[in-house]
């Protein structure tokens, strides 16, 4: 039977352990989630209690076990106080990620297979069936044994069956708050809220020191997207808004939201040469590194061969590029891309040139974005290529949001000196198309691709839209991609409606002659 513990022991715990002298410095403590504790500016603060909220299935134990295990790194007691989820599930979930648990003290409030027998029954009970104060004491006296710096609960839906009155629980979890503060413990407790209603959650809240909101969000197709929000930390600075987060052999995988603001560097602007003097006079000059260029029109109209064309003579010229593609595979690519006197092979194998094929059902958008900052901060990165922004926006779950995923993205990369091309499918093939979504103000640089038929045969044409960085040509230009080779022909200032798809013949001296359209 567990040591009955009436409202008169309790108080008299609590106030014995507050006697102690609490460290109120502010001391963060890793969490063991690299990018958790970036969201935390750099962990969080020690000596408090926390509450991680989260339906099941978002990823709480593991977070708690990699709490304690990054404790016992540091040489710092853990204790798991577990009435759920018996031990040899936890430690199945540890060998399922390659940890060793052996340094955490686990402790079960769940009946043993011994406890469930015919002459048990009216001798040891399910916590469940016993009263919460009875419980409690239990849990206190092995934490008084252990003397650990870290703890966690799992989960406080148990705890709510055992109060069965929201006032009794309440000031349960705020004696346990005291108690766990006067022993300079940082405590987690871990919420499944399968068990409570809008005022608890409330009530909860306020109580603990900081709440951290995990999130698991369903999709028609692919893996679930999951995130997380810090709701609060008092008295420090954190990372607001949500977070894309993995669970992957090995733990949380935690992707921070982009803040472009805090990563302003400087560079130098420069001009950045496609290798195609034609298509360099039409933008006068080139691209500028540091700006961000939007290649937009229907299918098949030769988006992807010139960001190809871009990212194979900067690798040529020693800068660093890759090239994100969600919607070609990367052999088809290659191929192409020899078709056309582009042989990316040796540049691959030097490293200069990285080629990656995304699917956009299994990758989260916060993923993505942590991805190619990796590559800034550790290759070097010059060049990125994002092809296409529609495969990116299969990525979202929602379409309202790629925009400012976007802006940040752009910004960051542009403030690092990194020229960005994106392309952009629109729907319909000839005349009058249409974008998916309207992304076009976003970048500093557009290039506007058209079908249109001369003389009988479907042709390409290639135009510059806008380059906020420089001057550029108005003239629209015809694309040319076959034989080895990719041209860009002299300005077509011998028709008009190019841009429709059925141009109009006018001749020299810009009159014009019904009797040659189309030729």
């Amino acid at each position: 039977m567990f040591q009955t513990f009436s409202e008169n022991d309790r108080t008299d715990n609590i106030t014995a352990a507050s006697t102690l002298e609490p460290d109120n410095s502010e001391v963060r403590l890793l969490t063991g989630i690299e990018g958790l504790d970036d969201i935390l500016n750099g962990g969080i603060p020690r000596g408090h209690l926390y509450l991680i909220e989260g339906d099941p299935g978002t990823g709480k134990t593991t977070l708690a076990l990699q709490f304690l295990l990054e404790g016992a790194r540091a040489g710092e007691k853990g204790i798991y106080v577990t009435l759920s989820e018996s031990k040899i599930e936890l430690e199945q979930v540890a060998r399922s990620h390659g940890w060793d648990i052996t340094p955490i003290t686990i402790y079960e409030m769940i009946p043993s297979d011994e406890d469930l027998s015919p002459e048990a029954q009216y001798t040891v009970f399910h916590p469940s069936e016993v009263e919460l104060a009875d419980t409690i004491t239990a849990i206190l006296k092995q934490i008084e044994f252990v003397d650990p710096r870290r703890v966690v609960f799992d989960s406080l839906s148990e705890f709510r069956m055992l109060a069965r009155d929201p006032l009794k629980y309440r000031r349960q979890i705020l004696a346990l708050k005291r108690y766990f503060a006067g022993r300079n413990c940082t405590v987690l407790l871990l919420d499944d809220r399968t068990a409570e209603g809008d005022s608890n959650d409330l009530q909860l809240q306020s109580i603990a020191h900081g709440v951290i909101k995990m999130q698991s969000l369903e999709r028609d197709f692919g893996i679930k997207r999951r995130r997380l929000e810090v709701h609060k930390l008092r008295g420090s600075h954190f990372r607001e808004g949500y977070h894309d987060y993995t669970i992957r052999t090995g733990g949380l995988a935690t992707y921070p939201r982009l803040i472009a603001s805090e990563h302003m560097p400087g560079f130098k602007r420069n001009p950045i040469l496609s290798g195609l003097p034609e298509l360099d006079d039409l933008l006068q000059g080139g691209l500028d590194s540091g700006t961000s260029s939007l290649l937009i029109g229907p299918a098949g109209c030769g988006k992807s061969t010139i960001a190809l064309r871009y990212a194979y003579t900067s690798a040529q010229r020693g800068e660093k590029a890759v090239i994100f593609t969600f919607d070609e595979s990367l052999s088809t690519l290659i191929d192409r891309g020899k078709h056309l006197g582009m042989d990316p092979t040796e540049l691959i194998c030097t490293g200069k040139l990285e080629m990656h094929q995304i699917d956009p059902a299994e990758l989260s958008p916060g993923e993505f974005v942590s991805r190619i900052r990796r590559m800034v901060d550790d290759d070097g990165l010059r060049m990125v290529v994002i092809d296409s922004m529609n495969g990116f926006l299969n990525a979202m779950p929602h379409e309202q949001f790629l925009a400012m995923q976007l802006h940040e993205l752009l910004a960051y990369l542009g403030q690092q000196g990194i020229a960005t091309l994106l392309t952009l499918a629109q729907h319909g093939f000839i005349g009058t198309t249409s974008s998916p979504i309207d992304v076009s103000y976003l970048a500093d640089t557009v290039l506007l691709f058209r079908y249109f038929e001369r003389a009988g045969a479907i042709r390409n044409a290639i135009s510059v839209l806008k380059k906020r960085s420089g001057p550029h040509e108005r003239t629209i230009r015809e694309l040319v991609l076959g034989e080895g080779t990719i041209k860009v022909g002299p300005p077509l200032d011998e028709f008009e409606g190019v841009l429709t798809g059925n141009p109009t013949y006018i001749g020299k001296s810009g009159k014009e002659t019904p009797s040659d359209s189309g030729k």
